[in-house]
């Protein structure tokens, strides 16, 4: 078999990629050989003697995997947890989720009549402060207060 060497050169310039990605066809492997121009390459690129491999990527199939294990919890225990409990989760992220999720509570109290606008405020500004843990919380002091209230 004789040296393609300069063959593969002519091909992977010809094909535009790399030499290792440059593929002669083994039954037409003395018609290569003659090949010296890049002319009598792209012949031979045309007729389907020489062609270029497909790019070899990597493959996304085990982290979609991994991604939809710990979508419903599993991966995450505490050996695989890298930042701090504030890095994983900011506090600040956490506060504007709980807060939300009050005020539109409270919102949705207000609307059905549960709270008028009185006690609305009241615990609008308490729920500003910090006093209420979540929803829950919240509407069991809200009972208490409203209770002190009659």
């Amino acid at each position: 078999m004789s040296d393609l060497s300069n063959q593969r050169r002519i091909a992977a310039a010809v094909l535009k990629c790399g030499l290792h990605r440059v593929w002669f066809d083994p039954e037409q492997l003395t018609e290569i050989a003659n090949a010296i121009s890049r002319e009598d390459m792209r012949k031979l690129v045309e007729e389907g003697a020489v062609k270029a491999h497909a790019i070899k990527g990597v493959s996304r199939g085990r982290a979609r995997a991994k991604a939809e294990k710990r979508s419903y919890g599993h991966c995450k225990g505490y050996g695989r947890r890298r930042g701090a409990k504030g890095a994983r989760m900011p506090s600040k992220r956490a506060w504007i989720q709980k807060i939300r999720a009050i005020r539109k509570a409270l919102v949705d109290l207000r609307e059905v009549g549960v709270v008028d606008r009185h006690l609305y405020r009241i615990l609008y500004r308490k729920s500003a402060g910090g006093q209420f843990r979540n929803v829950a919380h919240m509407k069991a002091q809200m009972e208490i207060l409203a209770g002190r209230m009659k």
